[in-house]
């Protein structure tokens, strides 16, 4: 009698700072026989450190990390070094706002983390099978771009204007960072920083920093779902 063949696991590495979240996903993607979770990582720093010695099949990113650099960073560099490693986003941040931005960057699929359970496992399965995994709307969204000969649709936001950078420096300022601490946080000065402080507010319209924090603050709680 011959042995079933055994089956080769596809490696998926999660880059997530969510200790209970990631543990979730574990779980999830162990309970599938062609997928295995090989690392469990908590910022961008530990995943180009793994990155050296390890090629995963698949990346699953949130784009916001506790230290250091951001997820979309974190792909802008990956794809700057050549490592040609498929990334699925899962992020519970607003896709109207940052599916694209991802795609920019070099992710596959962008799936929201309230929506995770549901879809992860598919988004992983087409992606790894050569597809890329975003929602109806983001899809139509990017075919009417692309059919406008790379034209943008209507801005939704304002906040659609910053630049992935500038729109992380608001994220950071709506969870009540310091402008000391996002520096920390993101490895720069304090003086790039105010910089990007300065585009935020005129490209919002916002006239201080009062306000800029106010409209930070509220941003934020609404992706979030609070309000």
């Amino acid at each position: 009698m011959k042995n079933p063949k055994k089956t080769t696991k596809k490696q998926v590495l999660l880059v997530d700072d969510h200790p209970i979240l990631r543990q979730g996903l574990a779980f999830l993607i162990n309970q599938e026989e062609n997928l295995q979770v090989c690392a469990e990582l908590s910022s961008a720093s530990e995943a180009l450190k793994y990155l050296q010695k390890n090629r995963p099949d698949i990346i699953i990113l949130d784009l916001t990390l506790a230290k250091g650099m951001g997820g979309l960073e974190l792909m802008k560099q990956l794809k700057s070094m050549g490592v040609e490693i498929p990334i699925l986003v899962l992020s519970m941040h607003d896709e109207n706002i940052y599916a694209e931005r991802a795609l920019r960057a070099g992710a596959k699929g962008y799936v929201m983390k309230e929506e995770a359970s549901e879809k992860v496992i598919d988004a992983i399965e087409k992606i790894l099978n050569g597809g890329i995994f975003f929602s109806e709307q983001i899809t139509a969204k990017m075919l009417h771009q692309f059919s406008n000969k790379g034209q943008h649709p209507p801005q939704t936001s304002p906040v659609e204007k910053l630049s992935d950078r500038e729109l992380e420096v608001f994220t950071l300022l709506g969870e009540g960072k310091t402008t000391k601490q996002i520096a920390q946080l993101l490895c720069l000065s304090v003086k790039t920083i105010e910089t990007y402080r300065a585009n935020i507010k005129e490209k919002l319209g916002i006239a201080n920093s009062t306000e800029l924090l106010k409209q930070a603050i509220e941003w934020n709680q609404k992706q979030k779902g609070i309000l």
